[in-house]
């Protein structure tokens, strides 16, 4: 007995010190957590493996040291990250006075600490990018490869592809071994977002430049990125292509057939399986709930059972994803007792229902109506040991709002705090939303104020969500202005996204405000937002529409002088409001200043002039006729309706 005591305490030495390998991933860390998988993905299966059951034991000791140490070094870390991000967020704009700031404030930059900061910015890019630029300048401090890659990420993210490249070059020049392919599969997912496809094509060619030659995972990475954001067609073009350069592989057929469901034709996808088979691969798992969700999303219930079946024939059992992408089907057609028979037949052929799968139920509920039932299903996940995520709490959430429940939101938001599931940024957008709908702006900025003090950022939609409350709430266009200036200060602002802009500068000036609409519209072009044609039209229409003529006319010539040409109509409202004004001198110089850029636009004036008066003349019919202004309103409401939460 003593000699086995001494045997376990050699052990306890010699395992005691954390390997690096074991504090970047070893497969003894007792804090993993299940990735939360998104309901859209769930044709996508993956295999785990138990095997880690064998080496418990000592690992068990290990894994406590490690925990300590990370708990240690996130104490010390926060600290340090709050400190840095305070300060991004008061200098940004005044570079000088940002770095005086950093280089004061006694924060030592070291390793771990850039990338925890560019994750505390979150959506607000800008500010990281500065912070990463003023680390590689210290001295004794070189950026390691996790942070080059999260700056990619970002900057991708905000589609500043120019920067990217510079970035990768300066890697190059400094240190060519940390660009490897996952930098420019970043990139590649990124166009393809932006519906950017040649570019996306493109840095396949533009990697061997950076000494990394194009392999089977950097191609099977761009196809996959392109049937995912609905370029399947290019894809399969790109596919026969290369058949030659890269050899196809099961991943690379999964792709397209991936591709091919999502945009619902079935028959491609078939094809796809034939070619599957004639290059003498056997369908997997993961093709045939992807099929399997083809079905589903086409309605063709009968097909996706009997694919099931065949399923089962072939030897390929289905898992807890190929029962969760029918239960997501019946869901959606409001057959939550047939989804509750799939659930039930799931459990009796021995599959056990995962998170995504209680999930699933859940939105199905709340989205009919049945909150009871959601929490009655949240209940038994818990019960059976599984941890609900923030989609399973979104779900929720979203029901209460529908009905307009704001004391039930908080009451889940302090469950969740109970069960262990930190609220993120969704969830609190959804909260302080419901808010300042029911005029409950005090509640909004309580919430607000508890999200600015959590691991969260606020992002753009929350502060369009906190700017509407206050144009809603008398007297509150101050506090209004104030969130939009943070938010342009931040960053966030982007040319796609100036609805917001729309409807604050029109209520300051519907309510007198003419001073601090200018204040707010300065702030824009004082930090180098896009300022492009419809930007500088939102501001002039709105000028114009509350009297403010002259100062139309004066922003007008602004426009013109930064190389933006006026939309027709804008200049024939113009026109008009001078003519009524008897300005000659303002309308002279606008029209010559137009004549010039049309013609060097190649546009003869007179066509010109003409559109833009036919356009206000067909604006004019459209207020007179309310079907058509209704109509109207419903198109807007389509293409620029709120962001979407999940």
């Amino acid at each position: 007995m003593q000699r086995v005591f001494l045997r376990i305490c050699n052990l306890v030495k010699e395992h005691s010190a954390p390997r690096p390998s074991q504090l970047k991933c070893g497969p003894f860390c007792l804090t993993w957590k299940q990735p939360c998988q998104k309901l859209h993905n769930l044709a996508n299966g993956s295999s785990t493996s138990d095997d880690g059951a064998d080496r418990f034991g000592v690992a068990c000791l290990n894994g406590h040291l490690e925990q300590d140490d990370k708990v240690n070094n996130f104490d010390e870390f926060a600290r340090d990250v709050e400190k840095v991000y305070r300060i991004l967020r008061k200098f940004h704009s005044r570079v000088p006075k940002l770095e005086l700031a950093l280089q004061e404030s006694g924060v030592p930059v070291r390793a771990g600490l850039t990338e925890r900061v560019l994750n505390r910015c979150g959506d607000a890019g800008n500010l990281g990018y500065r912070f990463f630029v003023w680390a590689s300048k210290q001295p004794g401090y070189r950026h390691s490869y996790e942070n080059y890659k999260a700056m990619v990420k970002i900057l991708s993210k905000m589609r500043q592809f120019g920067t990217v490249w510079a970035l990768l070059e300066e890697m190059r020049n400094d240190n060519s071994m940390l660009i490897t392919s996952d930098l420019f599969v970043v990139l590649m997912r990124r166009f393809a977002a932006a519906r950017m496809v040649k570019k996306a094509i493109e840095v396949l060619d533009e990697m061997p430049k950076y000494g990394c030659e194009p392999d089977d995972y950097a191609f099977g990475c761009l196809l996959d990125a392109l049937c995912k954001n609905g370029h399947v067609k290019e894809a399969a073009l790109l596919f026969e292509d290369m058949r030659m350069r890269f050899e196809p592989s099961l991943r690379h057929f999964t792709a397209l057939l991936y591709g091919w469901c999502k945009q619902g034709k079935l028959m491609e996808a078939k094809h796809v399986l034939v070619q599957i088979r004639e290059a003498g691969y056997e369908p997997d798992i993961v093709v045939y709930n992807n099929l399997l969700s083809g079905y589903a999303m086409a309605g063709k219930m009968v097909d996706a059972f009997d694919l099931l079946k065949e399923m089962r024939r072939k030897g390929c059992e289905p898992n807890a994803n190929s029962y969760t992408i029918l239960i997501q089907a019946l869901s959606k057609l409001q057959k939550m007792e047939d989804a509750m028979r799939v659930f039930v037949e799931m459990e009796r052929n021995g599959c056990e229902a995962d998170i995504v799968t209680y999930t699933t139920l859940i939105s199905g509920f709340c989205k009919w109506g049945k909150v009871e039932k959601g929490y009655q299903i949240l209940d038994s996940m818990v019960k059976k040991g599984l941890m609900p995520n923030q989609l399973a709490y979104m779900h929720i959430m979203l029901a209460h709002e529908r009905k307009d429940e704001l004391e039930e939101c908080i009451d889940l938001m302090g469950r969740m705090q109970n069960d262990g599931c930190t609220p993120d940024l969704c969830i609190y957008n959804v909260a302080i939303r419901l808010a300042c709908k029911l005029g409950e702006v005090s509640e909004g900025v309580r919430l607000w104020n508890e999200l600015e003090a959590s691991p969260f950022s606020p992002g753009f939609d929350t502060y369009v969500i906190m700017i509407n409350g206050f144009i809603g709430q008398e007297g509150g266009l101050v506090q209004a202005c104030e969130y939009f200036k943070e938010m342009v200060g931040r960053g966030l602002l982007s040319a796609p996204q100036y609805g917001i802009l729309k409807d604050l500068l029109n209520a300051l000036l519907r309510d007198g405000k003419l001073e601090l609409a200018k204040d707010t519209w300065n702030c824009i072009m004082a930090k180098g937002c896009d300022l492009n044609l419809d930007a500088w039209t939102i501001w002039l229409h709105a000028l114009f529409s509350s009297g403010h003529v002259k100062e139309a006319c004066s922003y007008c010539l602004e426009m013109m002088d930064a190389d933006v040409m006026p939309r027709p109509d804008t200049f024939a409202r113009l026109m008009r409001g001078l003519r009524k004004l008897y300005n000659r001198q303002f309308a002279a110089e606008i029209t010559e200043k137009v004549r010039q850029m049309a013609a060097e636009r190649q546009v003869t004036f007179k066509m010109y002039k003409r559109r833009g008066e036919r356009d206000l003349k067909e604006k004019a019919k459209l207020k007179q006729d309310p079907k058509k202004r209704r109509a109207r309103r419903q198109h807007r409401g389509g293409v620029h309706g709120k962001a979407t939460i999940l």
